[in-house]
């Protein structure tokens, strides 16, 4: 006995020798740094300050946060995704925790006399491409929005992709390529290309019209979507760290292994709205499919003279749809100036597209697909009275992967496997189990975006109107989103007759 005591005593008067050790090496190397001044000053203690201060947001996110304070999304939101994906009831008691006299605050206008369950009905497929050789017909109003094989994983994308296909949306590739992964699942797919062209690029970096064409043969293809930019970082490229450019992601991007991934941050070739409709007709002609871009708002000007060029050279010149993104939109990696600073939110972006779009009289023509922090059915629901005609959500979808906002996306480090490469960290993702819970997710999101629409008297959610929401405004009182943003009436040649699009 005497022996064990004198051996654990020998063992802990080692450890704190050691610890003594490492301490004394510790001090003489922060008064010796001159890179930060609290550790020259305060050696060995002031390296709290950084542990705590990574520690900080986990400790803010689950203790001291209250539902409604978090930023970009509040506990509320993500509860609200997490119960729809694993099919839990929606109900809560009480009352809401949700600050109804904050400016912007949208107040959906209940009718007397709601929709009986029995009359309602789903919002019906709208087709997108009347001119095409191929028109979509899309079935769904809430689709996964742009996140690219790279940004996410392969076992995010394939749960995204059987997701989707079981729900019956459509999943956007994000500007990363076409991987075997999107098309396991068997859904619907937006292809989406970027200004580095990935996935259908020439040696030089230009658009391989052959690599167009085999893009486009596979019949899950449904849509091409030029991205212009996004609402994270508007006039800036992607971004994808070394780290995550595995030689799978390289191959599929036609990029070499291990090199940041950094994308020019327009296309060269596309100077003015002209070369626009151009290379939107250019594409269209290849494929044979539907042809759109995704764009952040920043003025009103661009939007007049592509509009006016549309008239010019006819209907079926112009873009199938056009995706708005809000400056307010997420991505894995973006320079902090331009996800703070640059680009029109949502809210105001949105209504002034529909305006400018039925304002020229192509209301019918073109669709519009809302992007940028949808994830509640309050916000899709504002969308569609808006004028979207279709909402596409990735934020909405990383949390019904199992997304836990541990804001580590561009450091391969995510504790969930959604945005990493790390297969030891993957393994936390199985597939089959996460693409039921997308499915839930969109599931969900109809139902209780019907809901709404219901409570305020419409049989389903596209025929909700820019009258039946109150936006709370600085006077503390809330004002119809028609007075805030009058329609534009249309009654054309060229739209009467057709099925309506949003508005």
């Amino acid at each position: 006995m005497l022996d064990l005591v004198n051996l654990l005593a020998n063992i802990f008067i080692f450890a704190v020798g050691v610890l003594l050790v490492i301490l004394a090496v510790l001090y003489v190397i922060d008064r010796a740094q001159t890179q930060d001044a609290v550790r020259r000053n305060y050696p060995v203690i002031g390296r709290l300050r950084s542990i705590f201060s990574e520690l900080g947001e986990f400790f803010r996110q689950y203790f001291f946060a209250m539902d409604r304070e978090e930023m970009p999304f509040n506990r509320a939101q993500r509860e609200w995704v997490y119960r729809a994906a694993k099919g839990k009831g929606n109900t809560v008691a009480f009352g809401s925790t949700r600050n109804l006299d904050s400016v912007g605050t949208p107040i959906f206008v209940n009718d007397p006399w709601p929709t009986l369950d029995s009359d309602t009905v789903a919002a019906p497929p709208l087709q997108i491409g009347p001119h095409c050789a191929k028109p979509y017909d899309a079935p769904s109003l809430f689709n996964v929005s742009a996140m690219s094989f790279g940004a996410i994983s392969a076992p995010a994308v394939r749960a995204l992709s059987k997701g989707a296909q079981i729900s019956g949306c459509w999943l956007n590739t994000g500007e990363g390529g076409l991987a075997p992964h999107h098309l396991e699942g068997g859904c619907d797919i937006v292809f989406q290309f970027g200004t580095a062209k990935y996935g259908v690029r020439n040696a030089d970096g230009g658009l391989s019209d052959e690599k167009l064409r085999e893009v486009a043969a596979h019949e899950q293809v449904r849509m091409i979507e030029l991205k212009l930019s996004q609402g994270a970082k508007p006039g800036k490229g992607g971004i994808l760290p070394g780290a995550k450019v595995t030689s799978e992601i390289a191959q599929i991007r036609g990029i070499p292994e291990g090199e940041d991934s950094i994308s020019p941050n327009r296309h060269p070739e596309i100077t003015n709205c002209e070369d626009l409709l151009d290379m939107i007709a250019h594409i269209r002609g290849v494929t044979g499919k539907p042809v759109g871009f995704k764009a952040v708002i920043g003025t009103h000007a661009w939007l007049d003279e592509l509009f006016d060029l549309i008239e010019k050279r006819g209907s079926a010149s112009a873009p199938d749809f056009i995706t708005v993104d809000g400056g307010d939109g997420g991505t894995g990696a973006a320079p902090m100036p331009l996800i703070d600073n640059v680009g029109l939110t949502l809210r105001e972006a949105l209504p002034m597209l529909v305006d400018l779009r039925d304002r020229h009289g192509l209301k019918d023509r073109i669709r519009i697909i809302a992007s940028g922090k949808l994830i509640t059915p309050g916000d899709v629901a504002w969308a569609l009275c808006t004028g979207a005609d279709f909402i596409s959500s990735a934020r909405g979808f990383m949390f019904a992967l199992g997304c836990i906002q541990a804001m580590k996306c561009n450091k391969n480090t995510c504790p969930t496997g959604i945005t990493t490469h790390d297969k030891r960290l993957q393994r936390g993702l199985d597939p089959a189990d996460k693409a039921q819970r997308v499915a839930r997710f969109v599931e969900g999101m109809r139902k209780e975006v019907g809901i709404i629409a219901h409570s305020c008297g419409v049989g389903e959610p596209r025929q909700l109107r820019r009258h039946h929401v109150r936006i709370v405004c600085a006077d503390g009182r809330s004002r119809p989103v028609d007075e805030l943003y009058p329609p534009v009436a249309v009654n054309t040649p060229a739209t009467e007759g057709k099925t309506p699009g949003g508005l």
